[in-house]
């Protein structure tokens, strides 16, 4: 058994070990919450839930930490106009995001942060990097210059020889090709929450807070890292000057990367427009399986291009796997052992697991199970599969659903959770608020569609269930 990653930092399919025993030290860019994830995040957050799982099926014990961004332009943005506190603001979509992973039946990390809860820790971490030299001030606010870390674009294999010196930028997200010295500690502007710090007043800028709280959690260096692949740069790259300018050590040794969902051949982002959440499919009455099963059955390393007969074939496979688990619970078979179909089943295991121990080529692995369940339907068909073969068959199907977990059917009887109710009242109200009242009619007639009728009144709005 080896296991074997596509490292975005070497380029190349590696061998896997962990750095320290047997166990495997994960940090995983968790949501900016300032609005549902869509199903293009959703996918990253899958891949992450089969990468524990193959690695816990793989005799590897985890220690992960996902982060959960709590501040951050787009959230202070939106806080004010709704006039909210951030807190107020996060908390809706925090646990629309919890309640998101549960449907799709995700793994929670041993440990979810939020950046609010690490102030004290983001600015030791900068104040660090004021002895060692790596920053300035300008404005108030403290700036990484990124000519005094000169393998800075190492990750993203970028060559940034020809920057500019001194150009810096102040906000979170910016022009993927454009490297600037990039800020850690934002002063404190009009209207804009701030805490009080050795640095001044203000808040952390984004990417100091993944590399605070992942050394806070994980140490100094970490096994795996993993994200979209769309926060290779700037996010990423910045998390290595900052943290390696720190400690001097690397800072992770296996990057991985998950590829972009598609729509009609584009990504998917909530900027384009062109994006679905989970309560949209959900409301559709497409299964949380099905939807899962989707996001998981193309590699994570290529791109998924979404599309309705690609959720419709999802919850066919499940159907077929479901029937087939059934015909071998039910069924009557003759007596004995067939030792052809025994050395058929630990052929489809060692094909299985070699897919996954294989950079989880997830699309390997599902062809490995199905072209399984057609043979042995096949000789069940022909009154061949002896009672003797059942036990093993369904061992191979619950190590398959150990890591695919779709196979039991969802509890949800397609009504929306009460929290999932809360959240839609909320979205509607700022809606309102901003005179979308497009969008406000839209969310009252998709509660109604799911038996919730609301009721506006001057203590705010009541709902009940018909």
């Amino acid at each position: 058994m080896s296991l074997r990653f596509y490292n975005t930092l070497t380029q190349q399919v590696e061998e896997f070990t962990p750095l320290h025993d047997n166990v495997v030290r994960m940090y995983t860019c968790g949501p900016t919450v300032y609005n549902y994830v869509h199903i293009g995040n959703l996918r990253t957050f899958t891949f992450q839930d089969i990468l524990r799982r193959w690695l816990r099926a793989r005799g590897y014990q985890l220690d992960h930490v996902m982060n959960i961004t709590d501040v951050e332009d787009k959230i202070i943005r939106n806080a004010k106009a709704e006039n909210k506190s951030i807190q107020e603001y996060t908390a809706t979509y925090t646990q629309a995001f919890l309640d998101d992973i549960a449907t799709l039946r995700l793994e929670r990390p041993e440990r979810i942060v939020k950046a609010t809860e690490h102030i004290p820790e983001m600015v030791d971490a900068v104040k660090k990097l004021e002895e060692r030299g790596f920053t300035y001030v300008s404005d108030g606010s403290v700036y990484y210059s990124i000519a005094n870390f000169p393998s800075y674009g190492k990750l993203s294999h970028n060559d940034f020889s020809g920057i500019r010196a001194g150009a810096r930028v102040d906000v979170d997200e910016y022009d993927k090709a454009d490297a600037r010295d990039f800020v850690l500690w934002k002063a404190q502007k009009n209207g804009e929450p701030g805490w009080d710090s050795a640095l001044g007043k203000g808040r952390p800028g984004w990417h100091i807070e993944c590399s605070a709280m992942a050394m806070k959690y994980l140490g100094e260096t970490l096994d795996i890292h993993t994200g979209g692949v769309d926060l290779t740069f700037p996010h990423h790259e910045n998390e290595i000057a900052q943290s390696e300018a720190i400690t001097g050590k690397p800072f992770v040794r296996y990057w991985l990367h998950s590829e972009h969902l598609s729509i009609d051949a584009q990504k998917m982002s909530k900027s384009a427009g062109n994006f679905f959440t989970l309560r949209d499919l959900l409301g559709m009455d497409y299964t949380p399986e099905a939807i899962r099963y989707l996001l998981a059955s193309v590699p994570y390393r290529k791109k998924l291009n979404f599309t309705f007969e690609g959720l419709k074939a999802a919850a066919a496979s499940i159907d077929r796997l479901r029937n087939y688990k059934l015909r071998l619970e039910t069924d009557k078979f003759p007596a004995g052992t067939n030792s052809t179909l025994a050395e058929r089943t630990r052929t489809a295991s060692a094909a299985f697991d070699a897919a996954l121990d294989e950079d989880l080529n997830t699309a390997e692995a599902l062809a490995a199970v199905f072209e399984y369940v057609r043979d042995t339907n096949t000789a069940m068909d022909a009154g061949e599969f002896p009672a003797g073969n059942v036990a093993e068959a369904l061992e191979f199907l619950t190590r398959f659903d150990s890591v695919f977990d779709v196979l039991k059917p969802s509890t949800r009887t397609g009504g929306l959770s009460d929290a999932e109710v809360d959240a839609l009242i909320a979205e509607r109200a700022a809606a309102k608020k901003s005179r979308d009242f497009t969008r406000s009619d839209e969310i009252r007639a998709q509660l109604a569609a799911q038996g919730v009728i609301l009721e506006d009144t001057k203590e705010g709005v009541r709902w009940k269930r018909s």
